[in-house]
């Protein structure tokens, strides 16, 4: 996938919002003021979370992922030139980890 369509995929998650929060040239996408996935200026990875440090250790260890530099163990690097279903799986997966951290009345207001 090309950064513009992992930004056009993120898109079209309901609340979701694009800043560029973590410096000039990043695409850090958020639900209710939370990342759920961001897209360096320089680097050919989109960062996202996964439910666990474990899950995401068997990302990294499988190849499908590496370290998301900058961010907790629970998050990963998956390739922009990775498996197109598998980064789009990744990306909604974490949209609905951050989406279900959010309190009621947020996501209460999100539309979707």
């Amino acid at each position: 996938m090309s950064r513009e369509t992992v930004n056009a995929l993120c898109a079209t998650f309901a609340g979701a919002t694009c800043d560029d929060a973590l410096g000039p040239g990043h695409d850090s996408w958020k639900i209710g003021g939370k990342l759920f996935a961001s897209l360096g200026p320089d680097t050919r990875t989109v960062s996202v979370k996964t439910d666990s440090i474990e899950t995401a250790q068997m990302l990294i260890d499988a190849g499908l992922a590496g370290r998301a530099r900058y961010f907790h163990k629970s998050w990963v690097a998956v390739p922009l030139d990775a498996d197109p279903a598998e980064l789009a799986h990744r990306i909604g997966v974490s949209y609905d980890i951050i989406r279900a951290s959010l309190t009621r009345a947020v996501r209460d207001s999100l539309s979707g």
